[in-house]
């Protein structure tokens, strides 16, 4: 019995430490939808770091909601005001220039919230295929309270021809 707790000892650990960096580090996050593109595809996998909480500006960030998990990009920071006009992104009043290719209609924080400004604690996020996402836009998902939001991905596994970083 000892002989064999001592062989299978090293598998354990193992498997404890695999079930440890899943839960607490990182974790493979598979895309689902086409609310991304062109940055990413449906079915592609990333991995997602749990580990940083400092989110910024164009972050690719994973979010839980109603049991599932949305990738989307944060647009908007907490204390911020967000316009969107004639296809200009505009953040507290002056033009970001937008890394998403696709554009979507006007809008402003005031028509979506009645609010003037991001709470504090709260994100404002888009899908980078703006005409097919739905995201902070939406009064259902809304703004994105920081607790809801897993982490940030920056690293795609698959499809094996586009492995590694991206933005």
């Amino acid at each position: 019995m000892k002989r064999f707790f001592k062989e299978i000892y090293p598998y354990l650990i193992i498997i404890l430490v695999v079930v440890l960096i899943r839960t607490f580090i990182a974790t493979p996050v598979r895309v689902d939808g086409a609310s991304m593109y062109s940055t990413l595809n449906n079915g592609d996998i990333l991995i997602l770091n749990k580990l940083d909480k400092s989110y910024k500006r164009f972050d690719i960030v994973v979010i839980n909601y109603e049991k599932s998990k949305l990738v989307k990009r944060i647009i908007g920071l907490p204390g911020e005001t967000i316009d969107y006009k004639d296809n200009n992104l505009y953040i507290n009043g002056e033009i970001v220039e937008d890394v998403a290719i696709s554009r979507t209609g006007d809008f402003t924080l005031k028509e979506l919230y009645d609010i003037e400004k991001i709470p504090d604690g709260y994100y404002f996020v888009m899908g980078d295929n703006r005409g097919n996402s739905s995201d902070s836009r939406d009064y259902r998902i809304g703004l994105i309270k920081k607790t809801d939001i897993v982490g940030t991905t920056s690293i795609r596994l698959f499809p094996f021809n586009k492995f590694g970083t991206f933005k």
